[in-house]
């Protein structure tokens, strides 16, 4: 195969369905194609991923094999059970980045054990916007400055292990009302707030040596009028590549967009001339297959490059070092490996980090429980990132802790309390919410409740943005496994 069409399959990153490697997949491997990207449809256990990334690594050796790990509401590694790690906004508010880089050092641990050497992680995004419907609590906090120095934490625990961060949303995706997977998102920010805000966690990214940043779905009319950053060489090659000395980041690394199936680019844009963009604008590998998964996509985009190379509509050694900077990462992985430094599995680190995350409000006893409960989710839609599949919630665990314990999920299209009154029956309810600032009928549905029901239990799972009601209030800054875990504990009283 010629080199042109090698590089081609080089700047790729496709998905795939099911959880061996397909023929084509290895096929492709052989031509050129130097990554994957890894999904909660691909996972069913750590042995069974590990398994999957020794068949591809059997084909290519210095395969970057890329995953969608946030931990905390973001999870591919236990999509079907819950995270064992508190995500961005728990760390941000205990705010010790000792703690922060414990927790991604061990996340980047079992991702290594498992074979995947890429995480597009962490999210190093500003959430300025508390209604933002996708960052939310995958932020580290409102503050820039918080959100710096945890991004460098991750970075750093992260990478110890071996595993090359993927720092996002560049140039930040937290000043936005638009989910870039349904729409394109706009931050109508002036540069000077972009460089005291926005920008200033991927300058200490960079500064902590992350070796790869993605880019956002977003129109910054400050920096592009026309294109999003993902298209757009002012946003890539003038800002994040660019010498600190000329205004820019000074960043050397990988640039990655974020998934091409997005409508922010898909709808306007298409993938194939989405693609050739985004690579003539600086980007480096192309992210597709959260929802185009298939060989018949990947010839498709590697066919656009070719022939945009062929009529000149992209360089072709801007290719050709797109390429290069995918095999230098695929480079690095192979060489990393873990420091020797604290190798010793922290297995317990998330679950006391969503300990200490919690806010509990009053800090006492009284409204503690001592018998059977009645849990009552108010559940929102999912954003596509978290997805519907991952668990979230106390009920599990507070079953566990009081037998008795019942369960009810009701959501936007319920009307008074009513029905959630006659499940509960005699026992004390503990109302689940997430991000209840966000949504309205959720909160007209909990101050119904608490009018009839004042001892209710309130959990909010999302962003603690409302001010605390209930007989007890819990704010877990996030919906993982372990944030439920800690919170049913508080509850119970153990």
């Amino acid at each position: 195969m010629d080199t042109l069409t090698r590089d081609a399959l080089t700047v790729l990153q496709p998905g795939f369905t099911g959880t061996t490697a397909p023929a084509w997949l290895l096929r492709r491997l052989g031509e050129g194609l130097a990554s994957v990207g890894l999904f909660g449809r691909n996972i069913t256990s750590p042995e069974q991923l590990a398994a999957l990334t020794a068949q591809l690594r059997a084909e290519r050796e210095d395969v970057l094999v890329a995953i969608d790990e946030e931990g905390g509401d973001v999870t591919r590694l236990e999509v079907r059970t819950g995270s064992s790690f508190p995500g961005n906004l728990a760390l941000g508010t205990v705010d010790d980045t000792a703690l922060t880089r414990s927790v991604a050092r061990e996340l980047g641990r079992r991702l290594a054990a498992c074979g995947v050497n890429l995480n597009w992680a962490p999210s190093a995004d500003v959430n300025s916007d508390p209604d933002n419907p996708v960052i939310g609590v995958r932020s580290f906090g409102a503050d820039p400055d918080l959100v710096a120095r945890h991004t460098a934490a991750y970075i750093a625990g992260l990478q110890s292990a071996g595993v090359a961060a993927c720092t996002k949303h560049f140039p930040g995706h937290g000043d936005t009302a638009v989910d870039s997977h349904h729409d394109m998102p706009r931050v109508d920010a002036d540069l000077t707030t972009l460089y005291a805000r926005e920008l200033v966690p991927f300058r200490a990214a960079v500064a902590a040596g992350t070796r790869s940043v993605m880019s956002a779905h977003i129109l910054l009319p400050a920096l592009d009028t026309d294109l999003p950053a993902t298209l757009s060489p002012a946003a890539l090659h003038g800002l994040l590549r660019a010498p600190v000395t000329a205004g820019g980041l000074g960043f050397d690394g990988l640039i990655v967009t974020d998934g091409m199936e997005m409508q922010a680019i898909a709808g306007t844009y298409g993938i194939e001339r989405g693609s050739v963009m985004a690579v003539a604008a600086g980007a480096d590998a192309i992210c597709v297959g959260g929802g185009l998964a298939d060989e018949d996509t990947v010839l498709r985009l590697r066919d656009a490059l070719v022939s945009a190379v062929r009529t000149g509509a992209l360089a072709e050694e801007r290719l050709a070092d797109a390429a290069a900077r995918v095999r230098a990462l695929a480079r690095w992985t192979s060489e990393a490996g873990a420091d020797e430094e604290g190798t010793a599995p922290a297995s317990d680190v998330g679950l006391a980090a969503a300990r200490r995350a919690l806010r509990v409000t009053p800090d006492g006893t009284d409204a503690r429980l001592t018998g059977p409960a009645y849990v009552a989710a108010f559940t929102p839609v999912a954003n596509i990132a978290v997805g519907d599949e991952t668990p979230w919630g106390v009920a599990a665990e507070l079953t566990r802790l009081l037998p008795g314990t019942g369960t009810g999920t009701y959501g936007h299209d319920e009307t008074g309390t009513d029905r959630l009154l006659r499940d509960a029956g005699e026992r004390r309810i503990v109302a689940v919410v997430r991000d209840v600032h966000r949504h309205r009928w959720m909160g007209e549905a909990l101050a119904a409740l608490l009018a009839a029901r004042p001892d209710t239990v309130v959990v909010e799972m999302g962003l603690n943005q409302a001010p605390p009601a209930g007989a007890l209030h819990i704010a877990t800054h996030g919906a993982a496994r372990v944030c439920g875990l800690a919170a049913a504990e508080v509850i119970a009283g153990v």
